[in-house]
């Protein structure tokens, strides 16, 4: 299981881009898991459901299940925070896990940047990341630059950056 993680300040088009990328990614024929970092407290219940219901009352872990998904939340009632290798543990096997968010973890990376954004870059602080794509050609000569608008060269960047080995120190 590979894993490669997405990496950019609000509003660089993270989200975007792997919502984009994911289908192409599946055309190649791989299986894709995803996590996602969320830096705030979020509900993907509905309040007064019986599975909101019973997690307010103090169930630990609720999962719902159906013939077309389950689903299983884990309330954490103080522990800290899981890391990202935590998460990983969760997962099934899978070919690639897509992760946007955990930007300071060690895993490969491909920082995302907008022209006009005013935030410094990552790549020059961040040994992870091994390419960028951006909407605007990129000064870092040593990393190579994926054109933001063109989600199929960066799906066909993907694909040959996955037939190469594992780095080693990485989370996968």
């Amino acid at each position: 299981m590979r894993v490669l993680g997405f990496a950019g300040y609000s509003g660089s088009g993270k989200t975007t881009l792997i919502e984009v990328l994911i289908p192409l990614l599946r055309a190649q024929g791989l299986d894709i898991a995803l996590i996602k970092h969320a830096h705030h407290a979020f509900d993907i219940d509905t309040p007064g459901k019986d599975s909101w219901r019973h997690r307010k009352a103090g169930a630990r872990q609720v999962l719902i299940g159906s013939d077309q998904r389950w689903a299983l939340m884990h309330e954490l009632q103080g522990a800290a925070e899981p890391t990202l290798a935590d998460h990983l543990r969760q997962l099934a096997p899978c070919d690639l896990v897509l992760v946007e968010g955990f930007k300071r973890d060690a895993v490969p990376k491909i920082e995302i940047r907008r022209q006009g954004h005013d935030a410094p870059p990552l790549a020059p602080q961040d040994p992870w990341i091994f390419a960028i794509a951006s909407d605007a050609p990129v000064l870092e000569q040593h990393l190579p630059w994926l054109d933001l608008n063109d989600p199929p060269q960066i799906a066909g960047f993907i694909g040959a950056w996955l037939q190469r080995p594992a780095p080693p120190g990485s989370v996968a």
